[in-house]
């Protein structure tokens, strides 16, 4: 599979998964809760560990700079593809979510969407970053000999 296919693939996984989270956080009343935001990162870390070991395994990919920056692909694009869809939420489906999220602890302030977004942004570039590292802490020395076999 192209290096390409597999950045994508993921990185649409990641954001179905942030975005059901939130669907079903929506559904059962707790899409106010800002505690539930951290289990995004945890997306985003097995969206990024699935490219690497895809990477690996099926492109015998074992060059550490390849991998991670396959992990920080993934996960920026992913990244960008979810605060679209904040904004989409925000600006079509519920303009008073913007409120929920100025109300929490992790944007705090009386922030205008824009400002919401490039919040967001830095905080998404952040976790892909190191998120992207930490996975590849665990593929740096991987068995390279064994994966012809």
């Amino acid at each position: 599979m192209t290096t390409d296919k597999i950045i994508i693939k993921n990185a649409f996984l990641i954001t179905f998964l942030i975005g059901g989270f939130f669907l079903l956080c929506k559904l059962v009343g707790l899409e106010e809760n800002p505690y539930l935001r951290f289990l995004n990162l945890a997306f985003v870390l097995f969206g990024i560990y699935l490219a690497i070991k895809e990477s690996v395994y099926k492109n015998n990919e074992t060059k550490y700079t390849t991998n991670l920056g396959i992990g920080i692909r993934t996960s920026v694009i992913a990244v960008i593809l979810s605060i679209i869809g904040v904004v989409i939420y925000v600006q079509f489906i519920n303009p008073d979510f913007l409120t929920v999220m100025n109300n929490s602890f992790l944007i705090g302030g009386n922030l205008t969407l824009p400002e919401v977004v490039i919040t967001l942004l830095i905080e998404g570039m952040a976790s892909s970053f190191i998120g992207s590292f930490i996975i590849m802490q665990f593929y740096k020395n991987h068995d390279k000999e064994n994966l012809n076999k």
